[in-house]
């Protein structure tokens, strides 16, 4: 893989691209990936570049060393005690933005899970569409054990592990490992420390033959039709939404590329 020149100043992460994926490392590997306002900053970046970058097709989130990411680093924490409270709501809003950014994506977005991925690290993955992780990997939601609350995670983790499942772990504060985050649905597939590339590019091969506008049309729909009520207004919604896509020129080359059995424009010839 190679760097992108336009990431090569970071200073806590490492951005890659090949063959249409992006891949973005967390890489502050001597503190297990903790985030601080830089590495939060460079990420927002890094996620916008290849969300504009009409090379990628997908993003991975992963991070070096021996954790995904430990959460919020404490020392940088320790900076919100001398903030006024505007300062500290415009700190946070820093993480939020990253949250959204990464669960709003129009390219899949997928979390290579391996160690620890506490707090603010359960919050990284839960944004992405795709969570795989090592057997090896654990997860704690630690906010209230330190007197915090996982507040800005909070919409992305409820929505991966379902409220029951929340009510527990963010009260209890308890570290649970690969086998209970998978089922409690948090995660879409666990395998061993040896095959989680393998996983994750597995995943990836299906993703890249998905057509650009459609998988990011999918996104939408799946959060436009979760909290809506069936009903008439819903079935109208969707009907015009593939009639749209259908017409599309990407709708049409992709039925074209079915009935003359040959792989659509957006796949890789070869």
């Amino acid at each position: 893989m190679t760097t992108s020149p336009d990431t090569a100043n970071f200073t806590t992460i490492e951005t890659q691209l090949q063959q249409g994926v992006a891949v973005i490392w967390l890489n502050r590997p001597e503190l297990r990936n903790a985030m601080n306002d830089v590495l939060i900053a460079e990420l927002n970046d890094a996620l916008s570049a290849a969300i504009e970058d009409p090379e990628v097709r997908t993003i991975v989130l992963a991070g070096r060393g021996s954790a995904f990411c430990a959460g919020g680093d404490l020392n940088w924490m320790k900076k919100a005690r001398g903030m006024s409270s505007d300062e500290a709501i415009a700190d946070s809003a820093h993480l939020a933005r990253v949250l959204q950014t990464l669960y709003t994506s129009p390219k899949p977005t997928v979390a290579r899970v391996h160690g620890p991925a506490f707090a603010g690290g359960m919050g990284l993955v839960a944004a992405c569409d795709i969570a795989i992780a090592s057997t090896e990997a654990k997860f704690c939601l630690s906010e209230v054990k330190l007197g915090l609350i996982p507040s800005m995670i909070s919409p992305y983790v409820v929505r991966a592990m379902s409220e029951p499942a929340a009510r527990r772990y963010f009260l209890t504060a308890e570290v649970f490992d690969a086998a209970e985050a998978y089922r409690i649905g948090f995660v879409s597939d666990i395998c061993p420390p040896e095959e989680l590339d393998g996983e994750v590019n597995k995943v990836l091969g299906h993703l890249v033959l998905g057509g650009p506008q459609a998988l990011a049309q999918a996104k939408q729909l799946i959060r436009d039709v979760v909290d809506t009520p069936v009903g008439d207004a819903l079935s109208h919604d969707t009907a015009k939404r593939i009639a749209a896509v259908r017409a599309s020129d990407e709708g049409q080359e992709g039925i074209a590329a079915f009935f003359e059995k040959r792989k659509p424009s957006w796949v890789a010839q070869s």
